[in-house]
């Protein structure tokens, strides 16, 4: 297996550096993947059991200006690593106003990802700073679990609004209830409900927007005032709020009655990032409970 990879541009070293940052947030470990084209950072929390599963994508010919790999086999182009969330976004912190960075696979008697960092420097003598982050390499009977995860056609997808506002009204609520419930509809509409023995508050938002594809999957018998309703847990919800670093142009939040709170943000135009991440939740629909 090798891998070597060079960052030369501000604005992706930059991009990167909040993407591996955002990550840190969310979890102490991650997996990354490595393929000829791409890079996928991988939270793979039991969802059913409360935890945050995530996948981000990263296409590498946006981001480096060198980029070389090969994978466990011929026919198994990839490699899969186990490392620390906080070690990367620690080294990659110190990058910042960098000339360069290098990312390379290594072996000092365990497997390393090694960050080279070339700073800047007022003489003509070349300073660098290096990181060997610790890694493990995940076997190939494994990668099965750590596949892109499939969902089933939302019963409502929306766009949000600006997560900073979101996740402002988010924070207060939680010193109210510790279970927030999420109602959007099909005419762009949604609510942040809290409600308690004592007290009910509601956010409304409205206009919206509802992705297209989402309008054209959704069911043919429900109505586009009907709301879809799921009850999550508002410290996770905040958490993947307070996660958010990668300045999306939209959000999206998709209600499923199978119990899964998604959120997919798609990060600024140049370079390109996606993420889609998953809480759990459980449904309320007239008489189906869960």
């Amino acid at each position: 297996m090798k891998f070597r990879a060079k960052i030369v541009d501000a604005a992706c070293l930059n991009h990167f550096t909040r993407v591996s940052n955002m990550i840190a947030k969310l979890a102490k470990t991650c997996t990354l993947r490595i393929s000829p084209d791409k890079l996928n950072f991988i939270l793979s929390d039991k969802v059913a059991s409360g935890g945050v599963s995530m996948w981000c994508e990263l296409d590498q010919e946006n981001f480096f200006s060198e980029f070389q790999m090969e994978g466990i086999s011929a026919e198994n182009n990839e490699i899969y690593l186990e490392l620390t969330s906080e070690n990367l976004s620690r080294a990659l912190r110190t990058a910042q106003n960098s000339r360069a960075l290098k990312i390379k696979l290594t072996n000092k008697h365990f497997p390393c990802l090694t960050v080279s960092i070339e700073l800047l420097s007022v003489s003509s003598s070349s300073r660098s700073v290096t990181h060997d982050i610790p890694t493990k390499v995940i076997p190939r009977k494994l990668w099965k679990d750590l596949q892109e995860p499939t969902v089933p056609d939302p019963d409502v997808s929306i766009y949000l609004p600006a997560l900073k506002t979101m996740k402002s009204v988010v924070e207060k609520m939680k010193n109210i209830s510790n279970h927030l419930i999420i109602e959007a509809n099909l005419n762009g509409e949604l609510n942040l409900k809290i409600e308690t023995e004592f007290v009910c508050v509601t956010t409304h938002f409205k206009d919206l927007g509802n992705p297209l594809l989402a309008s054209e999957n959704a069911s043919q018998d429900r109505s586009p005032d009907e709301m879809a309703e799921v009850h999550i847990d508002i410290r996770k919800l905040l958490q993947l709020l307070a996660g958010q670093q990668v300045n999306p142009v939209k959000a999206m939040c998709s209600l499923f009655l199978l119990v899964v709170w998604s959120l997919r943000a798609l990060a600024p135009c140049l370079p390109t990032t996606s993420l889609c991440s998953s809480l759990r939740g459980y449904c309320e629909k007239q008489d189906h409970p869960f």
